[in-house]
């Protein structure tokens, strides 16, 4: 299935935001997580920028998605601001407060918000905090675990059984932006989402 994928608008405050008529597919994750990588993964193009810059998204990124063939965006990507890195943890707070967390709060087009962890690295409390929040406010999400192919395939089990311990009870697809491992299996993770989305 080829997907046809633009950027829509980038958005720092509540009125910028695009109207609430499609679903929304929210990506989050600590700065470095590889947010941007598994957006150009999934859509098959370099559509999102990607950064050795902890921190260089300081807005909400929207990309408009639709498969080809199709006349109109069927769904939204929202690239959200990483976090958890020292050097600007406070500057991203501020964006947290100021435009993030009414985005997850109260955005009604909000079909799944997937979290994005790196699976070469132990879990986060910054990550189990956000799922938290999540579980809390009653939003859809499963857990993305990247940059799996650096892991050897008894190293891989290890690790999605820790986060799997970490986090009991969150999907969690174990992912590659460079091999397009767990690309299909996301894919039906978001198409799922959109089934049980509501008409806005």
């Amino acid at each position: 299935m080829r997907i046809l994928a633009r950027f829509m608008l980038s958005a720092s405050d509540l009125t910028h935001f695009p109207s609430p008529t499609l679903p929304e597919i929210a990506f989050l994750g600590r700065s470095n997580v590889g947010k941007s990588s598994v957006i150009n993964s999934l859509v098959g193009a370099k559509l999102a920028r990607t950064s050795n810059t902890p921190g260089r998204t300081r807005s909400i990124n929207f990309y408009e998605v639709r498969r080809a063939g199709q006349p109109r965006p069927e769904l939204l990507f929202a690239d959200l601001p990483g976090y958890g890195y020292a050097k600007v943890s406070r500057e991203i707070s501020d964006d947290w407060a100021r435009f993030v967390d009414p985005y997850l709060h109260q955005r009604s087009s909000l079909a799944l918000c997937l979290v994005l962890v790196d699976s070469n690295i132990a879990p986060q409390e910054s990550d189990g905090q956000l799922l938290e929040f999540l579980a809390s406010k009653g939003r859809p999400h499963a857990i993305v675990a990247t940059k799996c192919d650096r892991l050897s395939g008894n190293e891989l089990r290890q690790a999605m059984r820790t986060l799997g311990q970490a986090y009991g009870g969150v999907p969690i697809v174990a992912f590659s932006a460079k091999t397009g491992a767990g690309k299909e299996e996301l894919w039906s993770q978001i198409r799922a989402s959109l089934s049980q989305f509501p008409a806005v």
